[in-house]
């Protein structure tokens, strides 16, 4: 059976963005689709230090162990496709959702563990900054060779409690809209054979 990890990067566990994962998940479910919510928790975060340490490692982990960092890669490695929620917090998502992304994305480079996954990202606001957001999201996939999903409209929720986004009729719709796209898209791969992909080459400009 296939499977869709949804991240939730909230502070809150049951909170605006999980309602908005849940939304998902439902027509995932709906299609076959087995899902997961993983909470990012509440815990302490480390930033990415540049030690190089996962480089030389040949299974691609984060040389710091005490926080979500591994387990979410290792989740998201297994899974079939990604949707990953944040709340907006000064027109961004969640710091420490981008930090351990930051680092899942970078330990795992090397070994493509993401690579050819479908993903989407649902961002959750009082009132703006959903777009900013949602953009600076997409900035890890982009360049980890994942199939962007897209949605009605950008991809957010308004509210500031479950009740408020309850009643976001147009925000709930594109979370499920989301969930049917994501279907279709897992769908549509199963059996088919990925690219091979060119050595990767990065060029520096100052020589």
């Amino acid at each position: 059976m296939m499977k869709v990890l949804l991240i939730n990067g909230s502070p809150h566990k049951d909170g605006c963005v999980f309602t908005a994962l849940k939304e998902s998940a439902k027509v995932l479910e709906k299609e076959g689709i087995e899902t997961e919510i993983y909470h990012i928790g509440t815990g302490s975060v480390r930033g990415c230090i540049a030690c190089g340490s996962c480089k030389s490692r040949t299974i691609g982990r984060c040389a710091f162990d005490d926080d979500p960092c591994n387990e979410m890669a290792e989740k998201i490695a297994g899974a079939d496709g990604l949707i990953v929620g944040s709340p907006v917090f000064y027109a961004g998502p969640s710091g420490a959702l981008c930090a351990l992304l930051e680092r899942a994305v970078f330990s795992t480079e090397d070994q493509r563990l993401f690579e050819n996954k479908p993903v989407s990202v649902i961002v959750n606001a009082r009132r703006s900054g959903t777009t900013a957001a949602f953009d600076r999201l997409y900035k890890y996939f982009s360049k980890s060779n994942m199939v962007i999903i897209g949605s009605q409209y950008w991809n957010g929720t308004h509210g500031n409690s479950v009740e408020d986004i309850l009643q976001d009729a147009e925000g709930l719709q594109t979370c499920r809209t989301i969930g049917q796209n994501m279907a279709w898209v897992l769908k549509a791969l199963e059996g088919t054979t990925p690219p091979v992909r060119e050595k990767i080459v990065r060029t520096n400009f100052i020589q």
